[in-house]
């Protein structure tokens, strides 16, 4: 977009590039007739607009003329602007206004260094959202080293500090330099800068203010997400975003150093020798030196320097595994792209109020939040009992959100700040699958269809855990209400990886350190801290037999006829050769009793006391997918328990020497047992 003629002599830092955005002169409302009383005022008013408001140290809030011709106006520049500078803004916009609005009885403008408005009616102390103007840069962000994921991040952090800057600056001072601006920058590459300049006129209070920045910023989204620079203004907020500083905001803003490349330290400043002359300068003697030395001089120490760079990146890319950096392909993300700050945190849950918890776990609570960008998302606070430095947290939940696949649920970054450790999650709408399976009122939504492309939908995220994600993860805490259900009721796993993030050792096959759900958990872990696959593979088996039974594995114990679990139960009904009695009823008769059965069949054979006898993912995968590839047989699983009624004899072989099972009551309860290291 190019500038009006009218703006041309505003000084060359408040000018924008052709490439870049330019306010728009906005008009509206009623109208006066050319050279009525209204228009003679408003001549008045606005040729000596300039030198009133550089006379009132930038800001001029005045009115001229009587009803029903009095014109009330209102100008300023951006604090810190010098009064040349703001003098001639406010000239260029008068002049502006003057010319593009002929006969509209309300206007405004604002350019990047100052605005002005006026209006017949009084505005003063009043919030005015609309019209409002949405202005964007041509250009792409895809054009530039940056991607959307990136953008989006960078851009909701800025926001948030500079919402904040911008109406909390009026500090009380009658001085209008402290009201309400911010001008805030943020690295969104190794080699790009996002710089931010919001403002409100004085004269509305903080939470008007703040409630105007935060609709522009999400404007801002609506039109210009993925442009490399755009602007949206109102009669009473102003913001731009652009990839470059402009309008002379950032003057007095310290820039944040570029990011080295790949984890590099910033490389040492060139080594320029002062010049005072453009032609030459002068030496200790007296003796002028030739720009032709000084040449001579730079251009070996910056070759010199540059061949350092490369060698230390090609050192760095030696030591990839020590970096904070991971690798994928092309792309690579670094701990910074992925760290939200604390404050972002805060205003996406409302500081963690108790009207947006949604849930609480063994490693934290679990908060809904909606960040400025309009993503909601889930935010798990961390309990303080982590065992884990600062760097480990970060290199941990850096790997971990390059765990993707669509059955998982998308660890999107990290905060880190203090003894605060939080996690910010994807949102998944239809809450968990226990929400669901274990309702009478919700049982129905669930029909056999899709229980069945649920157990597919785990074993498929399991798999990827276990074998073809980047990192072996073993979940430790499968369970009902760690499967997450989308807006298609598709299964997304969550909490995966945790015992990595949390800084429970993933290198031992044998540890103390209890981290699950008893009754969800194998034998071998529950009792002696073995874990393996075969242990996810175990709670999986549980996980099958909730789907299809719609009740919970700790359900039976209070029910007269059983004194045992639903692992005993299903066992029973197997081995009376009556499986598709575990059906929920919920389901009636709509269902294929092949696929049922076959589903009873695999976790059985998930859940065998002997973690050999239970296959691994791949095989269980050809076992749901397959109707051709036969089955072993099963023997009696682990957990299962006599009835109260005494042993049955011709079963008794059956009843394994896991009856003595945990001490304590089998529930849903999750466990973090944390030895100190």
């Amino acid at each position: 977009m190019k500038l009006k003629t009218s703006l041309l002599p505003i000084f060359w830092f408040c000018l924008i590039t052709l490439d870049s955005v330019s306010t728009q002169d906005i008009c509206f409302n009623g109208f006066f007739k050319p050279n009525s009383t209204y228009d003679l005022n408003r001549r008045r008013i606005l040729s000596s607009l300039a030198s009133n408001v550089t006379s009132h140290n930038g800001f001029f809030n005045s009115s001229i003329g009587q009803n029903p011709n009095r014109i009330f106006i209102i100008a300023m520049c951006i604090p810190g602007t010098k009064p040349e500078t703001c003098s001639d803004c406010i000239k260029g916009a008068s002049d502006s206004l003057s010319q593009s609005c002929l006969n509209q009885t309300e206007a405004y403008t604002w350019p990047d260094c100052c605005m002005v408005r006026y209006s017949n009616v009084s505005f003063s102390g009043s919030l005015v959202m609309e019209p409002s103007e949405s202005l964007y840069n041509t250009g792409d962000i895809a054009d530039t080293d940056a991607n959307l994921t990136v953008f989006d991040r960078v851009y909701e952090e800025l926001m948030v500090r500079t919402i904040a800057a911008a109406s909390l600056s009026n500090n009380g001072s009658s001085s209008f330099g402290q009201k309400y601006f911010a001008a805030e920058v943020a690295l969104l590459t190794t080699f790009e800068t996002m710089y931010a300049m919001m403002q409100c006129t004085p004269d509305v209070s903080s939470k008007d203010c703040e409630f105007c920045l935060k609709k522009n910023v999400g404007d801002y989204l609506s039109c210009c997400r993925g442009k490399q620079g755009g602007a949206v203004i109102r009669p009473s907020c102003f913001f731009r975003l652009d990839l470059y500083p402009y309008a002379g905001a950032f003057e007095n803003v310290t820039l944040p150093p570029p990011r080295p490349p790949q984890g590099l330290p910033p490389p040492p400043l060139a080594l320029t020798p002062p010049v005072s002359d453009p032609a030459n300068t002068t030496g200790k003697d007296g003796k002028s030196i030739s720009i032709g030395t000084i040449v001579a001089i730079v251009v070996p120490i910056t070759v010199i320097l540059a061949l350092l760079v490369v060698g230390l990146v090609v050192c760095k890319r030696r030591k990839t595994h020590k970096s904070t950096e991971v690798q994928a392909g092309d792309e690579i993300t670094t701990t910074s792209s992925l760290q939200f700050s604390f404050k972002t945190i805060e205003t996406a849950t409302g500081k963690f109020s108790d009207s947006n918890m949604i849930g609480r776990g063994g490693f934290g609570e679990v908060y809904k939040g909606e960040l400025l960008t309009g993503t909601e998302v889930a935010v798990k606070r961390l309990s303080k009992s982590s065992g884990q430095g600062a760097q480990e947290f970060k290199n941990e939940a850096v790997l971990v959100t390059k765990l993707q696949h669509r059955n998982l649920v998308r660890l999107l970054g990290f905060c880190l700040e203090g003894e605060e450790k939080i996690l910010v999650y994807e949102f998944v709408p239809n809450k968990s699958l226990d929400y669901f399976l274990f309702d009478p009122a919700k049982q129905g939504v669930l029909d056999w269809t899709r229980r069945y492309n649920i157990i597919g939908g785990i074993s498929r995220g399991i798999l990827y855990l276990h074998q073809d994600s980047r990192l072996t993860i073993i979940h430790r805490d499968l369970k009902a209400s760690n499967i997450l259900l989308d807006a298609n009721m598709n299964p997304k796993i969550a909490d995966f990886g945790m015992a990595r993030i949390f800084g429970v050792d993933q290198t031992q096959a044998d540890t103390r350190r209890i981290v699950g759900t008893y009754g969800y958990m194998s034998p071998e872990y529950a009792m002696r801290g073995h874990y393996s696959m075969k242990s996810d593979v175990y709670s999986f088996g549980i996980l099958i037999l909730e789907i299809i039974s719609g009740k919970k594995i700790s359900s039976f114990c209070n029910i007269d006829d059983f004194d045992d679990n639903l692992v005993t139960h299903a066992w029973r009904l197997w081995r009376n050769g009556s499986p598709l009695e575990l059906v929920d009823p919920s389901i009636g008769e709509r269902y294929q009793s092949n696929e049922v059965t076959r589903c009873i069949h695999i976790a059985l054979l998930c859940i065998q006391e002997d973690p050999a006898a239970r296959p691994l993912l791949p095989v269980i995968m050809v076992m749901l997918t397959s109707s051709t590839t036969s089955l072993p047989v099963p023997r009696p699983p682990g957990f299962i328990l006599p009835s109260r009624h005494g042993l049955d004899p011709d079963n008794l072989e059956f009843i394994q020497s896991t009856s003595r099972s945990i001490t304590g009551s089998i529930n849903d309860a999750s466990i973090t047992d944390l030895d100190p290291r």
